[in-house]
């Protein structure tokens, strides 16, 4: 069960980017343990944080931006220590970025491509078309830490039994004077907190209104 922790230990200021109300609040979710056997029929790698259809290192070829490589490098890590297959649900282009780094870099076939999602909602949408008419009603979700909680919640209304697996988890590091210094990357982690944390609002806003809610 997913709930609100902060980090154990030491945990910087929350000017440095490293640790921080927003981000301890949007990151609801445990790690996934790998040490008991997974309850799950299958792994959904979420998309959303960019892709690189022509990239010139790797000969014109897909590949995927930062913050999504962290998710299919784990969403890789767990189908090996599992065995599960893997599906990746996002926009044409990064669905396409995405099968192809997990093909290229780690070694990872991609069973299935949901790739008319735009926003969390479209995700399990449809992942729930593609994946339940099979048989598959329990996923391990895979997306970022910040995300899992919202997007867990959306994948679980559209009839999906979910194991969330985060990816970016907030590390405690120890106070320094640096930590007190204002920068961009503090910016940028708070930002995207805040957005996760809005995100919720707006979903529970539209499910109460009836304005937008899955169907089975």
């Amino acid at each position: 069960m997913c709930t609100p922790a902060a980090p154990a230990g030491g945990c910087s200021s929350p000017g440095s980017g490293r640790c921080g109300c927003c981000r301890i609040a949007a990151q609801r979710c445990p790690p996934l343990d790998l040490t008991r056997p997974v309850q799950a029929q299958a792994i959904v790698i979420l998309g959303g944080d960019g892709d690189r259809l022509g990239a010139p290192e790797y000969g014109g070829e897909p590949a995927v931006e930062l913050r999504l490589l962290e998710r299919i490098n784990y969403g890789a890590f767990v189908a090996r220590r599992t065995g599960l297959p893997i599906a990746v649900s996002g926009a044409p282009a990064e669905v396409l970025a995405m099968r192809a780094s997990l093909a290229r870099d780690f070694g990872t076939p991609t069973r299935w491509m949901e790739y008319r999602s735009r926003d969390t909602f479209q995700n399990a949408q449809f992942c729930a078309e593609l994946l339940r008419p099979l048989g598959i009603t329990r996923i391990v979700l895979v997306t970022s830490a910040d995300h899992q909680w919202r997007a867990m919640h959306e994948f679980a209304s559209a009839g999906f039994g979910v194991v969330p697996a985060p990816v970016g988890l907030e590390v405690p590091h120890e106070i320094e004077l640096g930590s007190f210094v204002p920068n961009i990357g503090a910016l940028s982690v708070s930002t995207a907190a805040l957005y996760e944390l809005l995100g919720d609002l707006a979903r529970r806003a539209f499910v109460t209104l009836h304005l937008r809610r899955h169907s089975r």
